[in-house]
């Protein structure tokens, strides 16, 4: 019994030491020894007791709390996917929206400085009143040319940054599929693992707990469902799909492209193409596919309309010596469009004035100047200016929603994470506390190691002769 006691108490000694060195270490579930009284043995007075036993290491877990971060991981890997995105991408169009080569944290705003899209749109319109006020200036022709030229040019980069930044989102889908599939393995590897252990009567708590981190890491890239399976092992669905059974990996991701060039997840093997609801794969897929795509759609038509109408108004006219039939602007969106090559070589050419014999007249140019207060059916009846102030706002807004989600989503993952370490945290205080019962009772347990020897050596000496 007392030898008993010893190997229990020296037991509980030893968790309590795991507990106190993995104090630090992220992920750890605190452990407790079970300890139960032995069977009593029967003796001419009845049952006597036989001490006590060791009978398991238990982890001080809470599974519902576990599943609620992770399903809260999917959420915030979501919004995070989503501020990520929508943050590069005012950090690569900001210099040509705004003007300004300093992104702000809660988005992009509907104003604008010298040298932003916004601003040489009034630009252009204005050296077109200057054109109508000086009719036959060429200077003031030459001056506009020069405008249509930085508004075509900064149109054209905005196109290239809004091309770069979905490459780039294509890209980190892929890097998070690489990711995901990494932590699909590994969590296969460790059910294997942890069955092995179950099977053999152990309580694989460390595996355990690395498990769960890899579940956490993987709800964060996108929505999982778990289901239990025999001898502790976890089984995942992503999307409908089973991708580990047990120590089976069943199938891995994959990108592919559907036609357009923004790639979305399929199963590697199966190839089923999968519809994720969270994580930061499905929130960046959503930030391309939708705030950028509607960002670069409203870029391009708004060119559109600039060279549609601008041309339109621009044929009624006739150049310093009565020519006619140049286009002002050549191409039909914001990566093709630039000034008609034949302007730029002579302006001349600019067909400022109505009539073909009165080289004074600013009739043509005072219609493509008042285009600038002319709503635009092409535009959702806004001006050119207005329609540019509403996409860049359209921005701003997205970008600002998900920095609010990502701060909602950060004061519950805090809340959850404070609840989780109360139960599942090493305690400092209560693991020496511990430690000193166990201290205790092994003393007094090697103590009555020494007095039943003594008891046993007086009785052999009473015998004695």
């Amino acid at each position: 019994m007392a030898s008993r006691s010893l190997q229990t108490q020296m037991t509980g000694i030893e968790v309590t030491g795991q507990n106190l060195a993995n104090i630090n270490t992220t992920g750890y579930s605190r452990q407790r020894v079970q300890i139960s009284a032995s069977p009593d043995t029967l003796s001419s007075v009845g049952p006597e007791g036989t001490g006590a036993d060791a009978t398991s290491i238990q982890q001080v877990v809470d599974d519902l709390l576990n599943n609620q971060i992770q399903s809260q991981g999917s959420t915030s890997g979501y919004w995070n996917g989503q501020q990520t995105a929508l943050q590069n991408a005012q950090n690569g169009l900001d210099e040509f929206l705004n003007g300004s080569s300093a992104a702000t944290s809660t988005g992009a705003t509907g104003s604008t400085t010298d040298s932003g899209l916004g601003s040489q749109l009034s630009g252009l319109f204005n050296s077109f009143q200057s054109v109508a006020t000086s009719p036959t200036s060429i200077s003031a022709r030459q001056a506009l040319i020069g405008q249509a030229q930085t508004l075509a040019a900064s149109f054209n980069n905005i196109n290239t940054q809004l091309n770069n930044v979905s490459s780039s989102l294509n890209s980190s889908l892929k890097d998070n599929v690489t990711s995901a599939n990494q932590l699909l393995t590994q969590i296969a590897t460790l059910n294997g693992q942890i069955a092995t252990a179950k099977q053999s009567g152990g309580n694989p708590n460390d595996l355990s707990d690395e498990r769960e981190q890899d579940l956490e890491n993987l709800s964060q890239l996108t929505n999982i469902t778990t289901s239990n399976g025999t001898n502790g092992v976890v089984n995942i669905t992503i999307g409908g799909q089973t991708l580990v059974t047990g120590n089976k990996l069943n199938d891995s991701l994959q990108t592919y492209d559907p036609g357009n060039g923004n790639l979305l997840v399929q199963t590697a093997t199966g190839g089923v193409n999968l519809t994720l609801t969270g994580g930061s794969m499905q929130g960046t897929i959503d930030a391309r596919d939708g705030t950028l795509a509607t960002l670069q759609g409203s870029i391009n038509t708004l060119a559109n309309q600039l060279i549609t109408q601008v041309n339109s108004v621009n044929s009624n006219g006739y150049g310093l010596t009565g020519t006619t039939g140049n286009n002002f602007f050549n191409g039909t969106n914001a990566g093709t469009i630039t000034v008609n090559a034949a302007l730029v070589g002579n302006p001349s050419l600019i067909q400022a004035s109505g009539s073909a014999t009165a080289s004074g007249d600013n009739t043509v140019a005072l219609q493509l100047a008042q285009l600038a207060t002319t709503a635009q059916g092409g535009l959702n009846n806004q001006t050119f200016s207005d329609s540019y102030n509403s996409t860049v706002a359209g921005l701003g807004e997205s970008l600002n929603n998900a920095n609010n989600q990502v701060a909602d989503q950060t004061a519950v993952n805090s809340m959850l994470s404070t609840q989780r370490g109360s139960i599942s945290g090493v305690n400092v205080d209560e693991e020496m506390t511990n430690m000193m019962t166990f201290q205790r009772a092994y003393e007094a347990s090697a103590q009555l190691v020494t007095t039943v020897n003594t008891l046993l050596g007086d009785t052999l000496a009473m015998k004695t002769p």
